[in-house]
């Protein structure tokens, strides 16, 4: 049964070929998606450079090449799903053969590709604020992270690298936030990079059996951190890069205090605590564990877990399906959702409407411009940008200061967090992302408040 406990203590020693299997991949590992780099005036890590440096070299044609991808997806679907002649290889199968909503997310993504990028069609689907910004600017990134981050994520999976560190983390994970150690990795592999890296990680351990519903549902809403980049840009567009330092203490903080409390409250609170394979989890114990017996079991169970993988071709293919997976399962969902999301936040008053009952709670935290304020607090359901281009017509510094760390720690936001676990097989559907987000709203709103009082 897939366990955090492991009873590695008691095999025989491991050979030093099994030894360097574990080391030698875990190093490149480490290095591809969590050693923080400088690199175009910031820092990131080196998948997402390869990620930007491969969207670079795609330059204008990546709208096209991305369309088309997404044609594909469609039109194979279609045809696999209606006629299914490819029902007997398992690799398509798995690609093409889908449900009837899922089929006409599919549909309708290559539909608004196609006027997005021809700006032809329904002017509000493919305008350069909804579709146009979907496909032109988020597409061409997702597009770049899914082939890279799907090809190299065996390299953290499979060689026994979160075996290591889960060990570990287990006493920090487990009495705060009562998830594996493991997950550790896709918190800081997302802080550093990107959250979509991070959801792609917790979808594949989620598949493997490596997490229960329960806690991929609460490491996928609540530790897909935005990327230290990402709170750059925010920051700078509202105007306030010389109080980043503040900035981005009072995301970390709220971030914290979301991740204590949330995972405790419903919908996550509700889920259940079996794998994906109907196996219920067993207790935990290694939290209770000395570090030298951590250090043991930890160093025991990677080493098996290096020498169980199936070799460097395995390896590959591998990857190779991860990253044929994002794309042509992942890249239309998130293209209709994205843009649907957005078609609606500038179409219609809906998100204002929802906003409203925010502006009592903002006078009460003494929020200055409190009913421009509480315009920008849902609509981050949309997209995480959105709040920080409505806030730079904001006056108070302080206003827009508490908008632009709120919509980061939001989280989820459906033009691509939210579109991915859709997409995934991660079990949080709309509705309860839509509750997570309000939740998650409330909570931070007031401690972001409360260091802005101490800033301004």
């Amino acid at each position: 049964m897939p366990n955090e406990v492991t009873h590695m203590g008691d095999a025989k020693p491991a050979s030093k070929g099994g030894i360097w299997l574990f080391i030698i991949p875990s190093l490149i590992g480490l290095l591809l998606f969590m050693t923080p780099v400088p690199y175009d005036g910031g820092v990131t890590i080196p998948i997402a450079i390869l990620a930007a440096e491969f969207k670079g070299l795609l330059g204008h044609s990546a709208p096209t090449v991305v369309t088309t991808l997404i044609c594909l997806a469609a039109a194979l679907s279609v045809i696999t799903t209606f006629t299914k002649p490819l029902h007997n290889k398992p690799f398509f199968s798995t690609l093409f053969l889908t449900s009837l909503p899922w089929l006409v997310l599919r549909v309708l993504g290559a539909a608004f590709a196609i006027m997005a990028l021809n700006s032809t069609g329904i002017d509000m689907i493919w305008h350069e604020y909804t579709g146009g910004l979907v496909l032109n600017e988020l597409m061409p990134t997702l597009l770049s992270v899914f082939l890279f981050a799907g090809l190299l994520l065996p390299l953290l999976l499979d060689f026994g690298l979160l075996e290591l560190v889960g060990s570990f983390m287990s006493k920090v994970m487990r009495p705060l936030f009562n998830l594996p150690g493991r997950s550790s990795i896709d918190c800081v592999t997302s802080w550093l990079g990107d959250g979509t890296v991070g959801i792609m990680l917790t979808n594949q351990q989620y598949e493997q059996n490596m997490y229960t519903k329960r806690e991929a549902a609460v490491i996928a809403t609540t530790f897909s951190a935005v990327s230290i980049s990402f709170a750059l840009v925010v920051v700078s567009q509202v105007k306030l890069e010389h109080l980043f330092i503040p900035f981005y203490f009072a995301v970390s903080l709220a971030g914290f205090v979301a991740a204590l409390i949330i995972p405790r409250l419903p919908p996550l609170s509700r889920k259940s605590n079996e794998y994906l394979n109907g196996e219920q989890a067993a207790p935990c114990e290694l939290a209770s564990k000395s570090f030298g017996e951590l250090l043991r079991i930890g160093v025991n169970s990677a080493i098996e877990r290096a020498q169980g993988s199936r070799g460097a071709k395995a390896v590959l293919v591998d990857g190779a399906r991860n990253a044929a997976e994002m794309v042509f399962c992942v890249l239309p969902v998130v293209m209709a959702i994205g843009t649907l999301a957005l078609v609606v936040a500038e179409n219609t008053s809906i998100f204002s409407v929802l906003g409203m009952p925010f502006v009592p709670l903002l006078e009460l935290l003494h929020i200055p411009e409190a009913v421009a304020a509480s315009e920008t607090l849902v609509v981050g359901f949309a997209d995480m940008f959105i709040p920080s281009i409505m806030a730079a017509s904001i006056e108070s510094e302080m206003t827009r200061f508490v908008i632009a760390a709120v919509s980061i720690t939001q989280l989820i936001y459906l033009s691509e967090v939210g579109a991915l676990i859709l997409g995934s097989r991660l079990p949080i559907n709309l509705l309860e992302m839509f509750i997570i987000f309000i939740l998650r709203t409330l909570i931070t709103l007031p401690v972001i408040a409360a260091v802005a009082h101490l800033i301004f």
